[in-house]
């Protein structure tokens, strides 16, 4: 009876030092906590019945056995039973943390003194690049890409250089996964590159050849098709590390016959495929009934190329899934279409879906899922609920439970029009939340139609085009004339685009009212007459002009697209020829051209590059000054791949024994070139209080100085993707702009409290960080020049003093 009673005491004793242990959130742990204790007791009562009871140092060993027992059992358990809310008190994840609620739990930084912020260092990419790389933090080193992209290790406190992996040309743009094993010894860097993975030993740079196949692990097998006919399969997203795996995503490309969006787990030690998920289902597979017979042999996309979110608690992982392709006429894919536009939810360790919801049936517009999942916990109908946010690119907020996937407010399946064109048969309802107000503009009337940058006689013009041609939310396109959508394929929402405060149930969003005037659809033999008679304009080559023009500028300055100016001094040509062929990103393949015509292509923009500025910028295959530990990544992954590009830009041949009614049908261009026919704002902020369900705040973002020199404020920013935010625990949220600031603002009321101007424009997420007491911010600022105003003029800027991109990093100024 006294050793029970002693054994209780020291329970309780356990539990107060449990209750107090920083590493450990009580409230959500405390069952696993007890569980242990109990445990442990149980044993130590057994032990306590084999000894001498009147054996005095008997009793004081099994005590302080039990003391010492539960000492380390608290120690060795916080990882396993720590709450997700430690999760935020680092940056190891791209997206800050596992749950993508880019929210730290640091409370340096405030309301009052972030007016304070100066800079604290500065580290240069050395090169022109426009990365859009998000960096991650771990053990006081910063892992960033910079000098023709390497993979550099700095010192997160003082910006120091330690290790530089150098060259790894087709890395995965946004960002790398970094993990280690439970003894610490073992810390690697996975990421894609040239649609590989590889991984890199994170102490000391080098490659890890005994990861997949000397150092390799090829990402274009496994996915039910001829490797060689796949064009790309590496997302720009990095994937999440949970556990021992590598949840992994894909980009496929939009045309006719792209790689298929299998979901896959990695292991990251060997690099061997644990599970796969297929986002278009096979025969027997819960959706197949959704699609045509076969289509899983010739349909691709359904892939997650964006931001996945991970209940670790649970081990369920939220994937935002993007649209079927081809996206824009779907007669070959009659039906609903699952999994294109779900949010889906699988078990992480096994690949097995869980729920999903499907936010678009059979997509005909590009409304992706691509913006992370926020995970957050509400007070609904006086019941505590976890529960995730989806935003999406057509302008709508869907909440769900996060564990049953039922919606926190009814969601309605509302008519929407049908398609006029031969064999499209779109799908009759679309699902639209109740309760929660869009995010963004769905619409356009003669009253939207802009008073800064269009002339009265072009309004005229517009509100009757307005008068004659479709539009409207989940208006189909034509093939007999033009159409209007409003948000048109870049959101709405797009990646990068959402935070949250997880457990005050407010989600935070960016958002861009970009309208889309899509050209009418056309045959493959509408399209190849119109490719030969593009008008040239003067200092164009007719390649140009019929391929990159309408995303990245007639003058090569960059509109959807980045800048090309400089091209050459930024990319070699075999990176070049390996981009047009397989694509990146947003950008789709061009593996149509032949060799020959990747040639003069390159050969043309470089020489009006040189005809702007002669030899500026470095040779890229240079290897870069500092401590480089290793050059281009496990021997073989910078091959050029072999791509069969049978039928090239228009897709190729649908296989064997498959039979579709219909011809296909194609669109030249996303319909993006004219952001300036609506009045601002053009991006804004804002944010969900998601316990109610309505908008708490919402404010433009950012400044167009085009329109300012006119005389209008708060205009927010055309163009305005690829920006990021950070919420923190101490009320602040801070959001990159596409007018070149850092902006903090009150996560209560949206008022602005500090901003700051970077050397740079930003495309990459922003990061916080602690290290030696002092909270770091940094911003990612290497993304080219800042476009403005109707025509998305730059900035005038000296030639030979171009501003140098780079990681800028602030915190408060030291006492």
């Amino acid at each position: 009876m006294k050793i029970n009673l002693k054994l209780n005491s020291l329970c309780f004793f356990a539990l107060l030092l449990g209750k107090g242990h920083e590493r450990i959130d009580f409230t959500r742990s405390k069952i696993k906590y007890i569980n242990v204790l109990i445990f442990i007791k149980k044993k130590i009562l057994i032990m306590w019945t084999n000894t001498s009871k009147n054996s005095q140092s008997s009793q004081y060993f099994v005590l302080s056995l039990f003391v010492a027992v539960i000492f380390f059992a608290l120690l060795g358990c916080t990882e396993k039973i720590v709450d997700g809310n430690n999760q935020h008190r680092s940056w190891e994840d791209y997206g800050g943390s596992p749950d993508q609620s880019k929210y730290v739990d640091l409370n340096q930084i405030d309301k009052f003194n972030v007016k304070e912020l100066e800079v604290a260092w500065f580290y240069p990419t050395g090169d022109n690049k426009a990365y859009q790389f998000s960096p991650i933090i771990v053990d006081n080193q910063m892992f960033v890409l910079a000098k023709n992209n390497s993979l550099v290790a700095l010192n997160a406190s003082t910006g120091e250089e330690i290790w530089i992996h150098a060259n790894l040309t087709g890395i995965a743009r946004r960002g790398i996964n970094y993990w280690e094993s439970k003894d610490g010894r073992d810390k690697r860097l996975i990421f894609q590159i040239n649609d590989y993975l590889q991984a890199i030993d994170a102490t000391t740079g080098k490659s890890i050849l005994a990861f997949g196949e000397n150092g390799l692990v090829d990402l274009k097998k496994g996915l039910g098709r001829d490797p060689n006919s796949l064009v790309r399969v590496q997302s720009g997203s990095p994937g999440k590390i949970f556990e021992d795996l590598l949840l992994l995503g894909s980009s496929t490309g939009e045309s006719y016959m792209s790689t298929p969006g299998h979901l896959r787990a990695f292991n990251v030690v060997t690099g061997k495929l644990e599970w796969t998920f297929h986002t278009i289902p096979q025969p027997g597979e819960y959706g197949y009934e959704t699609w045509p017979k076969d289509a899983h042999k010739y349909v691709g996309g359904v892939n997650c190329w964006g931001e996945i979110s991970l209940d670790i608690e649970r081990g369920i992982a939220y994937y935002p899934l993007g649209s079927p392709t081809f996206d824009y006429y779907g007669a070959d894919r009659i039906g609903s279409n699952l999994y294109g536009n779900c949010i889906l939810a699988l078990d992480a360790r096994t690949g097995k879906r869980i729920w999903h919801f499907q936010t678009v049936h059979h997509d005909l517009w590009d409304y992706d899922l691509s913006a992370a999942p926020q995970l957050i916990t509400v007070n609904h109908n006086g019941k505590e609920i976890d529960a995730v946010a989806v935003a999406a690119k057509n302008g709508f907020l869907f909440v769900f439970n996060r564990v049953t996937g039922e919606p926190l407010w009814p969601i309605e399946e509302r008519p929407v029009p049908s398609s006029k064109v031969v064999g499209e048969e779109a799908w009759p309802t679309q699902p639209f939340p109740t309760v929660v107000p869009p995010i963004s503009r769905q619409e356009i009337t003669k009253e939207d139609l802009s008073i800064i940058f269009l002339t009265e006689k072009e309004r005229e013009e517009w509100k009757l085009k307005l008068d004659s041609i479709p539009s409207g939310l989940y208006t189909p396109l034509s093939d007999k004339t033009e159409t209007l959508a409003m948000p048109g394929p870049v959101g709405g929402v797009n990646w990068g685009m959402t935070a949250a405060n997880p457990t005050e149930g407010t989600v935070f969003v960016i958002s861009i009212n970009w309208p889309s005037v899509y050209d009418k659809l056309l045959t493959l033999d509408q399209l190849q007459n119109r490719s030969t008679k593009v008008p040239v304009s003067t200092g164009n080559s007719v390649i140009y002009q019929q391929n990159c023009a309408s995303c990245h500028g007639v003058n090569r300055t960059g509109l959807v697209g980045p800048s090309l100016i400089d091209i050459e001094q930024s990319m070699q040509f075999n990176d070049f020829s390996q981009v047009l062929i397989s694509g990146r990103g947003d950008m789709p393949s061009f593996s149509h051209l032949r060799d020959e015509e990747i040639k003069e292509l390159y050969d043309f923009l470089a020489d009006q590059s040189r005809n702007q500025s002669e030899g500026r910028g470095k040779n890229t295959s240079e290897i870069p000054l500092g401590p480089v530990v290793a050059v281009g990544g496990a021997s073989g992954g910078l091959e050029k791949r072999t791509i069969v590009r049978e039928g090239g830009r228009y897709g190729a041949p649908y296989p064997d024994g498959v039979k579709v009614d219909h011809g296909r049908m194609y669109l030249d261009e996303w319909g993006l070139h004219a952001p300036y026919i609506i009045n601002p704002p053009w991006s804004e902020i804002m944010a969900f209080d998601l316990n109610k369900g309505e908008i708490k705040w919402k404010r433009s973002l950012g400044e167009d100085s085009e329109a300012n020199k006119l005389g209008f404020k708060n205009t927010g920013v055309m163009r305005s993707t690829r920006n990021g935010m950070i919420v923190t625990s101490t009320g602040l949220v801070f959001s990159t702009s596409k007018d070149g600031n850092i902006y903090a603002f009150d996560a209560d009321n949206g008022e602005e409290l500090w901003s700051s101007k970077l050397p740079a424009a930003t495309q990459g997420l922003p990061a916080m960080y602690e290290e030696n007491n002092r909270q770091y911010l940094v911003i990612p600022a290497m993304a080219g020049p800042l476009k403005f105003g109707r025509g998305g003029n730059t900035l005038a800027t000296d030639k030979d003093s171009d501003p140098q991109g780079g990681y800028i990093v602030y915190a408060l100024p030291i006492d």
